[in-house]
């Protein structure tokens, strides 16, 4: 068994980058999955579930991945981890990239992204203790002492909400708000940069998601992380995100500050999101501008721009040219041809 310091030492915090280096660059970022057909199992096609996505998080920073079910929020979140391997693009991790490195290579990289999952139930270990498994990245990267260890797992359950003496519990005995905590302490074991949330708040009740958001953004002024944070409620989105991307089936659509996604959205499937978004007033009504038809099939997707098919406003050359994002204002870009 290796030695633990040989293992900390192999593990130590990469670098930190040069001032104005985003934590997170991702560039031209594809993930296409093989459908294998026949005894030989050959590639009859592809699911394109990610196709080209380019966006950067800074130091500090909250980025909203918003849009609709199967668009590809997860897999990009899972893939900018290495969780899942892409299939060309770029991601740069404080500079370095780290798209192709070898596993023993990015285990430095590990400890600066964490994930939280949806499901706070079924991300936990059953047959641990919920102090084993916060600990369990500590242990993994030979960090600290077994007592070392045990103070730090206690001093993350008072940070997110929890009693210290509740380590010894498994995760049947807590609440869905209270294993969601227990995932973000697992997530900051480590001190991590980078914190993707995929969907964190989605399984819990209301009262217990603005809890949840709220002891994210404090931890984030606190720490500084940045966050990835994937959704597809917009309300919780414009809450906690400083910026925000729109994706739709596979590419981004539109890119924005939060203020100008929510008083300015220019691509017309940003507006239909923005119109089903409920106002918490029974005496104003919203205009919603329901969509037509079903997402297309990530299998065979649209020629042009992905969107023509529901879309209330395209033309002729929508169907054919896929368009290219233009920069409408610092910050703002939209993949529209009626931009």
């Amino acid at each position: 068994m290796p030695d633990a310091t040989a293992i900390a030492e192999e593990t130590a915090p990469v670098d930190a980058p040069a001032a104005g280096t985003p934590v997170l660059e991702v560039e031209g970022l594809k993930k296409h999955y093989p459908i294998r057909k026949g005894l030989l199992r050959r590639a009859a096609g592809y699911v394109y579930a990610v196709d080209g996505v380019d966006f950067s998080i800074g130091p500090g920073e909250t980025l909203g991945l918003v849009g609709e079910s199967g668009c590809g929020k997860t897999t990009v979140g899972r893939t900018v981890m290495r969780l899942i391997e892409p299939t060309a693009g770029s991601i740069r991790l404080k500079g370095k990239d780290i798209t192709r490195l070898p596993k023993d290579e990015m285990r430095p990289y590990r400890r600066e992204m964490q994930i939280i999952f949806q499901d706070p139930y079924s991300s936990l270990n059953p047959r641990m203790t919920v102090g084993d498994i916060v600990g369990e990245p500590l242990l993994v990267h030979g960090i600290g002492s077994r007592k070392e260890r045990e103070e730090r797992v206690a001093a993350l359950f008072d940070r997110v909400g929890l009693r210290s003496a509740q380590m010894r519990n498994y995760p049947h005995e807590f609440s869905g708000g209270q294993r969601q905590r227990i995932g973000i302490a697992r997530a900051l074991a480590l001190d991590p940069s980078l914190i993707i949330g995929d969907e964190p708040v989605s399984a819990l009740d209301v009262s217990i998601q603005a809890q949840v958001i709220n002891l994210l953004m404090d931890l984030q002024e606190e720490k500084k992380l940045s966050y990835l944070f994937i959704a597809h409620d917009l309300a919780v989105v414009e809450h906690i995100s400083h910026r925000i991307a729109v994706m739709y089936l596979g590419r981004l659509v539109e890119f924005a500050d939060t203020r100008t996604i929510f008083t300015s959205p220019q691509h017309p499937y940003t507006e239909a999101l923005l119109s089903a978004v409920p106002i918490p007033d029974p005496r104003r009504k919203r205009n919603k501008r329901i969509l037509q038809g079903d997402v297309p099939s990530p299998v065979r997707p649209p020629p042009g721009c992905h969107f023509h098919t529901r879309c209330p406003y395209a033309e002729e050359r929508c169907r054919t040219e896929a368009p290219i994002p233009k920069r409408l204002s610092p910050g703002h870009v939209v993949a529209c041809h009626l931009r």
